[in-house]
């Protein structure tokens, strides 16, 4: 396992890509990265993921096989690329203005520089079968009402906990506000279980609730206002890092929290699922990586949502996530988008079996096997809002000063107010 889970690390990863202003013409591709005609009337085109892993290493060529199969008049040449090759390469085409018809992104401010750049295929006329799919699995594609890839996988972060170390500590119920998890907080240490686990070292995993609560205390649209007008200082934010400071002030997290990995021997996911630590907030992938890093908690292991906060204005139903999907570039052949209407709403059900990815089609949550994945699923499809993580939703540069300044609230080196401060800063200077 990598030090990060796949969907995390690959964002990670994809952070430092450097977005080149280019002309349109450019963006229109040659090579093997624009459209490849064929003789006798056929269409080749490339595709570019990241499934050198399973499930997908073994399911994303069937389908394309099946694809060209039904469709003998198209070819696909497919390059499945590792994480940082995918960014070295991706990097490389980008800066040339050739990128591959279809490639994997995962939105936010990475797929909004290529948009801007006049690089990537606006889908939102051609794309009809959107409505077949669930909103959330849409968001981070969509700017100014546009819609610019197709999602295949989608999931949101949560609290994970152990039901055996609750019940030692006399709690019957996960809780459901922010007061009544400080609670637990307390009669878990009472109780002589560590609350939390956290992979201080990492920061990204701190940021979920630094986002988590902003979402709660300002309310979902006041993220994407403040991104807007690069002012992170309004009340609400600063209110959001004082009720980190609540928790953090409890002593909650595991020993050596600061200087833990996620997936490493002895990290946060290893502390969680060899039962030392009762919660860990996480996305749809943890159960995986605990059993990698730690142990399998099986039936102990349960799933609720960030809790709401008293007198904030967002809804317990609004979601921290985020996903994968494929974008294709401007001028991409037709062909490209029937793949990808074949790749999800046709396989949906292949993709859910492969115990690798959570439903995007509407309706679909019902075919996940898993217990604690379709909790995740069937959260998903309730969902009322959808912020993709903060650190991919913004700008390189502001995302990872979001989770600089976070792990430095948590670390006791910065205030609320010093938190927003930094993070305006550094939206003013994106």
């Amino acid at each position: 396992m990598a030090s990060t889970p796949p969907s995390r690390r690959s964002f990670l990863a994809l952070s430092g890509l450097t977005f080149l202003s280019v002309p349109l013409a450019a963006a229109c591709g040659g090579g093997d990265s624009g459209r490849m005609p064929a003789a006798g009337g056929k269409v080749a085109f490339a595709w570019w993921n990241i499934a050198t892993t399973e499930p997908g290493k073994s399911l994303f060529p069937q389908l394309s096989t099946a694809f060209t199969d039904a469709h003998p008049n198209i070819t696909i040449k497919t390059t499945s690329l590792e994480n940082e090759a995918f960014k070295s390469k991706l990097t490389a085409v980008t800066s040339s203005g050739r990128l591959p018809d279809v490639f994997q992104t995962w939105g936010g401010g990475v797929l909004r520089q290529q948009v801007d750049a006049g690089l990537v295929e606006d889908l939102t006329d051609a794309f009809g079968w959107s409505s077949d799919l669930t909103p959330v699995s849409l968001q981070a594609y969509r700017f100014d009402g546009r819609t610019y890839a197709v999602p295949y996988d989608v999931g949101m972060v949560g609290f994970w906990y152990n039901k055996r170390l609750f019940a030692k500590a006399g709690i019957s119920a996960p809780p459901g506000t922010w007061a009544e998890l400080l609670e637990d907080v307390r009669k878990l240490k009472a109780a002589g279980v560590t609350p939390i686990a956290l992979a201080g070292k990492e920061k990204w995993p701190g940021h979920f609730y630094w986002a988590y609560l902003a979402m709660r205390v300002a309310g979902l649209a006041a993220l994407g206002q403040a991104a807007a007008a690069k002012d992170f200082t309004g009340a609400g934010f600063v209110r959001a890092g004082s009720h980190l400071k609540e928790l953090v002030d409890l002593q909650p997290f595991q020993q050596g929290f600061l200087g833990a990995g996620y997936s490493t021997p002895g990290g946060q996911a290893a502390t969680m699922g060899n039962g030392k630590a009762a919660m860990e907030l996480m996305g749809q992938w943890a159960p995986s990586v605990q059993q990698d890093a730690g142990g399998d908690l099986g039936a102990d292991l349960g799933f609720f949502p960030f809790p709401a906060v008293d007198g904030g204005l967002g809804q317990v139903g609004e979601v921290l996530g985020g996903g994968g999907g494929f974008a294709l570039r401007k001028g991409a052949p037709k062909e490209a988008l029937d793949f990808l209407k074949f790749f999800v709403l046709e396989n949906q059900s292949k993709l859910l079996a492969s115990n690798g990815y959570l439903p995007v089609v509407k309706g679909a949550e019902s075919g996940v096997a898993d217990a604690n994945r379709r909790a995740v699923a069937e959260s998903l499809a309730r969902a009322t809002g959808f912020q993709l993580f903060l650190d991919q939703a913004y700008p390189p540069a502001v995302g990872q000063e979001v989770n600089d300044s976070v792990a430095d609230l948590i670390a006791g080196k910065k205030t609320p107010e010093q938190v927003t401060t930094s993070i305006t800063e550094a939206a003013k200077g994106a």
